[in-house]
């Protein structure tokens, strides 16, 4: 057992939705350090009680990262130790934790990853697609004409894709991708991990029927083979 190192950031990952997967490495980190900073404070509270860890809660998101950043580098500069959390799963990946990151690259700070859950690994993982090399594509545009863009410049990529999708534009991010790419494998995994956990398989036809019968909710992460 290593103890907290003085003016380091953590980088430590926590559930995506089931509350044990989370290691138990993390889980002393967030005891030891001296202040967590949160993506979402209600969400990480949630985490933190079920755990019975008592650490100092701060909010870090995409509306006060400037200031926030200031604030945090300073203390880690004074020798605190500060965990970055995300919403769910690996902080700085699609996630308003990345600029603290580069803000702590370029001041020298120490950090260290605290590895974990994931979705996009996760959802790889069950998808059944070719693994051997993969690209991480994250949420494309919300305007159909750039998400088509896009599109069309991955559509020769010959790895396979993992995206993110919200609920309210799967619907139409499936049009388009159909149109754009034409038929292809693909698997949409909604809500990894919890209780309405579903992963589903076939073609992006097939997954457009089903997702404009019954409508999108939850998280959605999305591969498509080549």
């Amino acid at each position: 057992m290593h103890n907290i190192a003085p003016g380091t950031l953590y980088l430590v990952s926590t559930p995506i939705g089931n509350l044990e997967d989370i290691t138990l490495r993390a889980l002393r980190i967030l005891k030891e350090v001296d202040l967590i900073a949160a993506e979402d404070t209600r969400q990480t509270r949630r985490l933190l009680t079920h755990y019975e860890i008592k650490t100092p809660l701060t909010s870090y998101f995409e509306g006060n990262q400037q200031t926030k950043s200031e604030k945090l580098i300073a203390r880690l500069k004074e020798g605190d130790s500060v965990a970055l959390v995300s919403d769910a799963g690996t902080p700085t990946i699609s996630d308003p934790g990345y600029p603290l990151l580069q803000e702590c690259i370029a001041e020298a700070v120490s950090i260290i990853p605290i590895p974990g859950p994931s979705a996009i690994l996760a959802a790889a993982a069950v998808s059944g697609l070719p693994l051997h090399n993969f690209t991480f594509e994250g949420f494309l545009s919300p305007k159909s004409g750039k998400r088509k863009r896009q599109l069309t410049q991955l559509a020769d990529e010959e790895r396979t894709l993992i995206l993110f999708e919200s609920p309210h534009r799967l619907c139409r991010f499936l049009e388009d991708a159909l149109d754009v790419m034409g038929e292809r494998d693909i698997v949409i995994a909604r809500e990894l991990t919890k209780r309405f956990e579903e992963i589903f398989r076939g073609k992006i036809s097939q997954a457009l029927e089903k997702f404009r019968t019954s409508k999108p909710r939850g998280e959605f992460t999305i591969v498509i083979g080549a």
